[in-house]
């Protein structure tokens, strides 16, 4: 804190200094990225098996109704309730029950598992772009290719300012942005 403000290093340009990084399932999620951000640094939310983390929190009972929150502003409330009806545990499950297993992703995704992935990734950048104006990334793996395409177009969505990528070379995810930004219709080759 400096004079009653937070303090935070820029490069004179007006970038980030400070890049969090995409570290994994879980770890990079949404209350990390915007506690980053909220400094004036870019906050970024791991953006794999994101649908996996959203229907456990949802069969969890979304313990301060974080997700609720996120699934409201979907633009498509259809979507978003179908998720909310199918996977939300009112209380939580029980201890000892399994969480619900989602299928394996595969190169003929069903339009509900699309669905999901697109909706769990609005969710999570909404949650990490909320209370401040900064900047806040998503971080994928390029060697996890098949859930690219409604992934991408769920953080878009939610306003996503920078999708970075490790674990291989993604030369064909500019020109799938440039598609999605315009809500065209975009190919990924796997």
């Amino acid at each position: 804190m400096h004079n009653g403000s937070l303090c935070h290093s820029r490069s004179v340009i007006g970038n980030p200094v400070i890049i969090q990084g995409g570290m994994g399932v879980g770890v990079s999620g949404w209350r990390l990225a915007r506690a980053v951000s909220q400094l004036g640094e870019l906050g970024v939310v791991s953006g794999t098996a994101l649908d996996q983390v959203l229907v456990r929190r949802l069969q969890d009972g979304d313990p301060g109704g974080h997700m609720r929150r996120g699934l409201d502003a979907f633009p498509f409330p259809e979507m978003a309730e179908r998720i909310w009806h199918g996977f939300f545990v009112d209380g939580g499950k029980q201890e000892l029950q399994p969480y619900v297993r989602l299928p394996l992703h595969a190169t003929q995704e069903s339009r509900d598992l699309q669905e999901l992935l697109m909706v769990a990734n609005f969710v999570e950048v909404f949650l990490a772009r909320q209370g401040h104006g900064n900047p806040v990334g998503i971080n994928y793996l390029e060697k996890i290719r098949i859930p690219h395409l409604p992934s991408i177009y769920g953080a878009t969505l939610a306003g996503v300012d920078y999708i970075l990528m490790g674990a291989g070379i993604p030369l064909k995810i500019p020109g799938v942005l440039d598609r999605l930004a315009h809500h065209e219709p975009a190919s990924y080759p796997l």
